[in-house]
């Protein structure tokens, strides 16, 4: 059961795009372990039917019994879903393909678009004490990502530095902007961060310039390079941060992770 009126629990983030491959899923377990290591308890709620965040921190297919279909479909207990990972302090709620289908069966629930709000804030959750909820989005702006972003106090977004990158953000704003006026009035922009930097490509140069120009504040100082380790990390199923730790990609999440905090300070 949800009770609503309980006092506030962890901060909840959705990290989205409805673009595919610009980063999301390396953002979220990334950053993720980049605020273990600032001693914050984190949550990842894999919210896309791929389930790479949940692969991404080690939790083979075979260990899924429970996960965010059963989480927003069947009233479970959060023990059965929650499982550990490798990094201490780091937890998950995994997911599969059978998440594809939710969608459908979503559609004929009158409380469609709160599921995944009223499920986080069960009482039960506060016996974790998390700090932090990072949801993993789909690529594409379905019920899903509605449902994290009713869910989350604000949205993450990570830009590839890319030709059109920027484009691809209207209708991102338009779906963020619907969500306050339906479900979420206290919705926020938690920033926007760039992503597969290259400081050796003008491309990579010219859409930072545009996305400080229209965005100002809410891009994040730090920005993720292009770099190897990152890429190399999920197919050993842990974090750059453990992979390679002092590569530049491991510093430049860790760098994110402050920011994140700093701002929630304010």
């Amino acid at each position: 059961m949800s009770d609503l009126s309980r006092p506030s629990g962890p901060k909840i983030i959705a990290v989205a795009n409805q673009k595919g491959g610009v980063g999301k899923t390396t953002t979220t377990i990334n950053l993720a372990a980049a605020l273990v290591e600032l001693d914050q308890r984190v949550l990842v709620v894999d919210l896309d039917p791929q389930g790479n965040a949940s692969t991404g921190l080690g939790i083979d297919v075979d260990d899924r019994e429970f996960t965010t279909y059963e989480l927003l479909l069947e009233d479970i207990s959060l023990d059965k879903v929650i499982l550990t990972t490798e990094t201490k302090g780091l937890h998950i709620v995994p997911a599969t393909v059978d998440l594809s289908s939710a969608d459908l069966e979503l559609i004929s629930n009158e409380k469609r678009s709160f599921l995944l709000h009223d499920a986080l804030r069960q009482t039960q959750m506060d016996s974790y004490a998390f700090d932090y909820i990072l949801i993993d989005c789909p690529p594409s702006l379905n019920l899903l990502t509605v449902n994290a972003m009713i869910a989350a106090h604000s949205v993450l977004v990570p830009l590839q530095s890319e030709f059109f990158a920027l484009e691809g953000l209207s209708q991102l704003m338009l779906t963020i902007r619907e969500v306050r006026q339906s479900g979420n009035k206290d919705l926020r922009i938690e920033g926007v961060v760039l992503t597969m930097y290259d400081q050796r490509n003008n491309l990579s140069q010219q859409v930072e310039q545009d996305a400080r120009a229209n965005l100002g504040a809410l891009v994040y100082k730090t920005v993720i390079p292009r770099n190897v380790r990152v890429s190399e990390a999920p197919s050993f199923s842990m974090p750059v941060l453990s992979y390679d730790t002092g590569s530049k990609g491991a510093k430049a999440y860790r760098d994110l992770a402050k920011e994140v905090l700093a701002n929630s300070a304010i």
